[in-house]
């Protein structure tokens, strides 16, 4: 007698859950159990764990010929995750469990030989799947907060193998999980704790108002990398489903930790790290630097210290907010929406323009230092700006509230950011061509002022369109329903870096 049992799980592919059918088929023959469907190493190990989670539990393994396909056979499977719904699917398949009330549930999660259950990576995109498939989801009890997070969803939290059988045999049923997100206020730094620097402070405020890409450079020392750390307090919290976007991607690694709820990401990465590394890869595609950064800021500093190929890859995720990774084993697309923040100094030792220390570096070292950030790139950066040194009485003589302080910035920003969605639908920053040409529009004396300007600076038309986002912002900081000269003027100042040579 043959006896067949099927378990629906989920795999894992970039942020797509896509659902796997666990068939077990049990037939005559010499003791075996085969994993067909392309199976990972991690799930063709799963076997072993399997055959002695179940003993372990109490169970009976069959000695029959044991057949599990993975369906569909075409998509890759990976880890541990389908320890559990094998291991239900045998004892389903055997009759020691009933085959009808597997149907309306989904199952995720790793064996330990004990039977106990192991958490898993990538819970919240399941959890997500599983409620658009109308299903409750059981996974293990370290998974289960998170994945509850997704609205309206079922989820059951499973402690190990035993306690799952039992809530199938309605002896001991498992509690629904609710959603616990962390609550309370946010702290972060606050930008009236850097002295001084208001042109600096006030680019701040226009990147955040516009959501902006924002380059500064100049000496070490001057606080480039304090006004960077000072960006997430001025921004406006994540809406729910921003928050829910995070939190699934971070769940994907399980060598990230997603930030607070509703806390936008801050990530730091080290000047020495690979592209692979910050647009995700390997040969099952993971998330890099820049997904987990979606939603929040990406802060590079020392930027040309990054290697020109880490740099380069940047240039297709500033424009499009995400990310395709394409292996032989399959492709995933990763959301990249974040804002960059970088820093770098004027030169290789630093100093130039300095008047407190002479720089020591040759016009080429200098050329070379720069050369290292292509022309392609600064055009997708929205605002260069130097943070020049201070004398040391500026930082005793400076007023304690000159009216950068986070709170009364955060405000404007939100104010902002509020007119913007108002007046089309999407921050400043995110215009698409046409749609420059219809929410920045110029009477002809402003257009005539900016094709003069930038004509003779030699800026392409990409940086032109960055000038009139950013312009755009700089009139809605200031409640001004159009774009005027000061505002060009003053947009114009920020794009030094990819200007023509005089």
């Amino acid at each position: 007698m043959t006896r067949l049992a099927i378990v629906n799980s989920r795999a894992k592919c970039g942020l797509e859950a896509p659902a796997v059918s666990v068939e077990v088929h049990l037939s005559a023959g010499l003791p075996a159990l085969n994993i067909v469907g392309l199976p990972e190493a991690a799930v063709r190990e799963s076997k072993d764990r399997v055959r002695s989670a179940i003993l372990n539990s109490g169970f009976e393994f069959p000695t029959s010929r044991i057949t599990i396909n993975l369906a569909p056979a075409d998509l890759p499977k990976e880890g541990g995750r389908f320890d559990l719904p094998i291991a239900l699917g045998i004892l389903a398949a055997s009759g020691q469990l009933p085959t009808e009330p597997l149907q309306g549930y989904e199952f995720l999660g790793e064996l330990a030989l004990t039977g106990a259950l192991r958490s898993i990576s990538g819970a919240l995109p399941a959890a997500i799947s599983a409620t658009k498939a109308g299903r409750a989801l059981i996974l293990p009890q370290l998974n289960s907060q998170t994945a509850a997070l997704c609205p309206e969803s079922n989820i059951l939290a499973a402690n190990d193998l035993l306690n799952t059988c039992a809530h199938i045999l309605g002896k001991d049923q498992l509690q629904k999980v609710s959603a616990e997100p962390e609550s309370g206020l946010l702290t972060y730094p606050d930008l009236s704790d850097i002295k001084g620097q208001l042109q600096a402070k006030k680019s701040l405020m226009i990147a955040a108002a516009g959501a902006h890409h924002l380059l500064l450079y100049g000496p070490p020392g001057t606080g480039k990398t304090m006004l960077a750390s000072r960006l997430p307090g001025i921004l406006p919290g994540l809406t729910e489903q921003e928050a829910l976007e995070v939190t699934a991607i971070h769940t994907l690694s399980s060598m990230s930790t997603p930030p607070s709820w509703k806390q936008r990401p801050f990530r730091t990465p080290h000047h020495t790290s690979s592209a692979v590394s910050l647009v995700g890869g390997g040969s099952q595609p993971k998330p890099g630097e820049i997904s987990f950064a979606h939603n929040g800021v990406l802060f590079m500093d020392e930027f040309p210290e990054f290697s020109r190929v880490a740099l380069e890859v940047l240039r297709q995720p500033l424009e499009t907010g995400e990310v395709i990774i394409s292996r032989a084993k399959g492709q995933a697309c990763f959301p990249a929406s974040f804002q960059l923040i970088a820093a770098m100094n004027p030169c290789p030792c630093g100093y130039q323009g300095d008047a407190r220390k002479s720089c020591c570096c040759t016009p080429e070292q200098v050329r070379r230092y720069r050369s290292k950030l292509s022309g392609p790139l600064l055009d997708r950066i929205d605002l260069h700006v130097e943070v020049a040194s201070q004398k040391t009485a500026a930082l005793f003589s400076a007023p304690d509230n000159d009216g950068y302080d986070s709170k009364t910035i955060r405000q404007k920003v939100i104010s902002a950011r509020l007119a913007q969605i108002q007046r089309q639908g999407k921050y400043n920053a995110l215009l698409k061509p046409t749609e420059v040409e219809r929410y920045c529009k110029l009477p002809e004396v402003e257009q005539d002022y900016l094709t003069k300007i930038c004509d003779k600076l030699g800026y392409s038309a990409r940086a032109v369109h960055r000038i009139l986002r950013v312009s755009r912002t700089l009139a809605d900081l200031s409640s001004e329903e159009h774009i005027s000269q000061k505002h060009l003027a003053e947009a114009i100042h920020y794009r030094k870096l990819d200007r023509k040579p005089a």
